[in-house]
């Protein structure tokens, strides 16, 4: 009697059981356009992701359109980072700026429409030196508000470039003017802090240095400033970069450009190097030296001891972050320095390309 109820009541709880598993399905993965869709067999209740939710929240919907802008232009110059000229006005030193669309060339065959400071990706790099006064006029011909953040640089609160908090967003046709002291010495950038998750990664952003009073005794013969990004090109079409499902990049550039189009840097046996790696995009990097052994001398702006200066041939660079390693070129030949998470290392998933460059050592 008593197996016939433990033989019902185990009926009864697998039939309960089944009750409460939903029927198996097919999932469709959206993905913005170029992407296709992924079939998800058996997996019920599958996470939503970036593009499912378009229709019912807004603003994902925006962060998942293309980039556009209606004045796309033709880029300041081929290359990005190049130093901008300033004038004298009374001891201030003054930079003017534009932010502006244009079409970006990432690499042969492949164009971004990027938003830019004067043009180029990076924008130009604003170099002074530590206690000058500085004032920077950006005007915004943008089809949408932008602001722009001195991204560790020592600035008054009412423009370190926060909207709605430390300053009102400047619309499209604006003129905004930036003033402040430069300090402290080191590697910093600016960017734009409207929209970050779309204008960062669209092009707005480029470096800042400020020499130090003391000129250094034994400056290095070298002295590079590299940027580090990631985009998403679908269709032909700019999308925004994120490290979300749907939105993940597919080209990976320093100083805008993706190898080959990296620049070549060419140095003499015995040369000091000094490289400034600046990471302003979403995702952490890993860059290994080939051929050299690197010491950290600086950590975001800030010296490092000598008694305390790491050797690495790899460092992660997270984003936000900034490091000042440098080598002796003490071996000729051409050696590559490139992330070590080997999808960045591709263009549009083939192999080689992204964050790759050459450091080329001769006699």
């Amino acid at each position: 009697m008593l197996m016939k109820r433990l033989n019902f009541l185990s009926v009864i709880l697998a039939l309960t059981l089944a009750a409460c598993v939903p029927a198996a399905s097919t999932t469709m993965i959206q993905t913005p356009p170029g992407n296709g869709s992924m079939p998800m067999n058996n997996q019920p209740n599958a996470t939503a992701t970036p593009g499912s939710m378009m229709s019912s929240n807004p603003e994902a919907a925006h962060m998942m359109q293309p980039i556009t802008a209606p004045n796309v232009g033709a880029p300041g110059a081929d290359q990005g980072g190049q130093p901008l000229d300033f004038r004298l006005e009374d001891g201030v030193k003054v930079f003017e700026l534009t932010a502006q669309a244009v079409k970006w060339k990432l690499m042969d065959g492949v164009e971004a429409t990027a938003y830019t400071y004067n043009g180029t990706v990076p924008g130009p790099l604003i170099r002074v030196t530590e206690s000058d006064r500085v004032r920077v006029i950006i005007k915004n011909e943008l089809p949408v508000p932008t602001t722009i953040h001195w991204h560790g640089v020592e600035v008054p609160n009412a423009i370190d470039g926060v909207p709605g908090m430390t300053q009102e967003p400047i619309q499209p046709g604006e003129t905004f003017t930036y003033e402040f002291t430069a300090k402290p010495a080191g590697t910093f950038m600016y960017h734009s802090h409207y929209d970050g998750d779309i204008q960062v990664g669209a092009g707005l952003y480029a470096p800042f240095i400020i020499d130090p009073r003391e000129p250094e005794s034994n400056p290095p013969v070298v002295d590079k400033t590299l940027m580090i990004s990631e985009w998403r090109i679908s269709g032909g079409r700019t999308y925004a970069a994120m490290p979300m499902s749907g939105s993940e990049p597919n080209f990976f550039t320093i100083n805008g450009k993706a190898f080959p189009s990296t620049e070549t840097i060419t140095v003499k046996k015995g040369d000091v190097v000094r490289l400034r790696l600046i990471a302003i995009g979403q995702f952490i990097h890993p860059m290994h030296l080939h051929g050299f052994s690197f010491k950290i001398v600086a950590t975001d702006g800030h010296p490092v001891p000598e008694i305390a200066q790491l050797t690495k041939d790899t460092i992660s660079v997270a984003p936000g972050e900034r490091y000042d390693i440098e080598f002796v070129a003490s071996e000729p030949g051409q050696w590559m320095l490139h992330c070590h998470i080997l999808h960045h290392t591709t263009n549009d998933n083939v192999e080689p390309g992204g964050l790759m460059m050459v450091i080329n050592v001769t006699e």
